[in-house]
């Protein structure tokens, strides 16, 4: 199949996006941010960044700088944002885990649910809070707990369903302690799960899923043509296998049998912190991307579901294993799927690009679409349903995002 190299992006340094709203930020690559010590709350700063698009075509940001929670919007596909409004009003010891982010999603009237975890101690016990601004991102609630329950929350995966319901899932380890004292060895944490019905500013008790998951890497989160929650997680199997799985709702109260995506037979008693990523297309099928250093096979590997996620083809290997290949990333758009991952070549860190426009049956070839010399964040993908994009947080070049050609 053809590719189509990305047209020419727009680069855009995180300190133009910080400053005052209208200003514009187009075609300012490779400007450096500082290297001082950042603590500040701007943009500049982060070192996450997580994109969304409104159903108005709207595009919000939200990341974590300087112990804050911080929102900003573009009207112009990220020519030039607003002023950033404080989602948190404190500094927090914010969850600065590889695999853990400020998580958004924007409902069809425009209301905005937000959730992030913090540090509860220096044991890595987490606490995931969440928020919601009903009145287009102006303000925030103030944030406060998912779940009144003091054990260790990590990893949140929000989305809104078709009916504007939020769905929230994360990794939990209230099991851990009742386990121990029944005498039961107790193996990572579980997976949990609530609901709002008024836009985030409340959540449904929280109910567990499945027991003995990963406990410290993020989570795949979709929904399915009939609106469902899929979650894709890696999840502990016999003999401290950690390979993922995943589990798709019958409703939004009710999750269905947990099956097994791969057998790479990762057995390790350690945390692999490069957690999977999840995409549902027009057609139903499931497309998931993830990391293992397996005895079966390790490296970036995809595979995909023509069955609601009962069973999965052979794992395609991506990238170059001499080059480092992680975090990788895909999205279903609407001519198309893209997938994107990061390698290192021993002097810079490329973000490389495949699409597909036959459902995954088959893939382009990988082309780089950035690069950067110093550290990165992840690389994500978001679609605003015409066009697919690229996000990207790097230390020296700021805040990146381009279109990756016309559509997959």
């Amino acid at each position: 199949m053809g590719y189509r190299r990305a047209a020419a992006s727009t680069l855009l340094t995180a300190i133009m996006l910080a400053a005052l709203p209208g200003v514009a930020s187009s075609q300012m690559s490779h400007q450096h941010a500082s290297e001082a010590a950042c603590e500040e709350a701007d943009l500049h700063c982060a070192t996450k960044v997580t994109p969304a698009f409104g159903p108005d075509g709207t595009l919000w940001l939200a990341w974590m700088a300087g112990g804050q929670i911080s929102v900003a919007s573009s009207k112009d596909q990220g020519r030039s944002f607003s002023k950033p409004v404080q989602v948190t009003q404190k500094g927090l010891n914010l969850d600065w885990g590889p695999d853990a982010r400020p998580k958004l999603a924007i409902d069809a009237k425009g209301g905005i649910a937000l959730a992030f975890s913090t540090f509860r101690d220096q044991a890595f016990n987490g606490q995931v809070l969440t928020t919601r601004s009903s009145d287009g991102g102006r303000t925030f609630d103030p944030p406060k707990p998912i779940t009144a329950s003091n054990e260790s929350q990590r990893f949140e995966a929000i989305g809104f369903d078709p009916t504007g319901a939020v769905f929230a899932a994360w990794l939990d380890k209230r099991n851990r302690v009742p386990a121990q004292q029944r005498g039961q060895k107790y193996d990572g944490a579980a997976l949990f799960f609530a609901t709002s019905k008024d836009g985030g500013a409340t959540y449904s008790d929280a109910q567990l899923v499945a027991d003995n998951t990963c406990e410290c890497c993020r989570l795949g989160l979709a929904f399915d043509g009939a609106g469902h929650p899929v979650v894709v997680f890696r999840n502990i199997f016999e003999g401290g296998v950690r390979d993922h799985a995943i589990v798709t709702f019958s409703d939004l109260a009710k999750p269905g049998e947990v099956h097994r995506v791969s057998r790479d037979d990762w057995q390790i008693a350690a945390c692999p912190h490069h957690g999977p990523s999840l995409t549902i297309s027009a057609a139903g099928t499931y497309h998931v991307t993830w990391y293992t250093n397996g005895k079966a096979r390790k490296g970036l590997f995809y595979a995909q579901s023509r069955d609601g996620g009962k069973t999965f083809s052979e794992p395609f290997p991506i990238g170059q294993p001499n080059h480092s290949p992680s975090r990788p990333q895909i999205i279903a758009g609407t001519q198309g799927l893209a997938m994107v991952w990061k390698e290192f070549d021993g002097q810079k860190t490329s973000v490389n690009l495949m699409t597909s426009r036959d459902d995954g049956a088959t893939w382009s070839k990988p082309s780089v679409i950035a690069d950067t010399a110093d550290s990165s964040d992840h690389p994500l993908l978001v679609s605003d349903n015409h066009q697919v994009y690229l996000s990207w947080m790097t230390k020296a070049d700021g805040y990146h995002f381009q279109a990756i050609g016309g559509e997959p």
